[in-house]
């Protein structure tokens, strides 16, 4: 006799959600959970599961998925259901152009208008990637205060369909998440190009910062370009 089913990664990331949650609670929660990147991109979301989850019907599930395809971060097919949503190596690559071309622009404008405030913040993210790096962690951690210092460089264009754009970009490729398939040498490398970034931004130099911009993402791109193919991190070229 088998045991008893177990539960998708997803579902279980779910449990203990209010019940009869509006359908913005539903969107965030899910959007929440795929960001987290601990359901790994291609996972099948039960449309059933998740409104038994939330105590609501299958109406505003799929209303929420449907934003969350709009997003890029879920695909539905017609006879295989709604899952986290793949890309091929290409497309992921193609992700990260875009949100260099945005950061560039971005980083020139911050740089003219930042304050003391900013250089704080900015400050204070690069201490927090710091202390995630001396962890030992390439996880969430990582990710998390790495996308934290980028923001604070960037946030102070004070541009906000710019800002909406890039956020909406690096949204796609978190479930993925790349860094924690690099080793400790490489992030090192990363992470002295986020000190020279930072120390660019509080001169104000804007050629110097776009120029560690540059190097910084063309150094991702090398990475991204070995990342593995074989362990179903990338869905197949059509």
């Amino acid at each position: 006799m088998s045991g008893p089913r177990r539960r998708s990664a997803l579902i279980a990331r779910l449990a203990d959600r209010p019940a009869g949650s509006a359908q913005s609670a539903i969107v965030d929660e899910l959007r929440a959970v795929i960001l987290h990147g601990q359901v790994p991109p291609g996972s099948a979301i039960p449309v059933d599961a998740v409104a038994a989850e939330f105590g609501v019907s299958r109406i505003p599930v799929r209303e929420a998925l449907m934003t969350l395809i709009g997003e890029g971060l879920v695909d539905h097919r017609a006879n295989g259901g709604y899952r986290v949503a793949m890309m091929t190596a290409r497309e992921f690559g193609e992700i990260y152009l875009v949100r260099e071309a945005l950061e560039s622009a971005a980083l020139r404008v911050a740089v003219a208008g930042a304050t003391s405030d900013d250089d704080r913040s900015a400050r204070a993210a690069l201490r927090a990637l710091d202390a995630a790096i001396e962890a030992g962690d390439g996880g969430a951690a990582y990710h998390r205060e790495s996308r934290r210092f980028h923001l604070a460089l960037i946030v102070p264009c004070r541009m906000r369909r710019l800002l909406g754009m890039l956020e909406s970009a690096w949204n796609m490729t978190e479930p993925l998440r790349p860094m924690s398939h690099l080793t400790g040498s490489d992030r090192e490398l990363l992470h002295a190009d986020h000190a020279g970034m930072l120390a660019a931004f509080l001169r104000r130099d804007a050629d110097a910062l776009a120029g560690v911009c540059a190097a910084h993402h063309g150094r991702l791109q090398g990475f991204i370009s070995v990342l593995p193919r074989d362990i179903g991190l990338f869905a197949e070229d059509d």
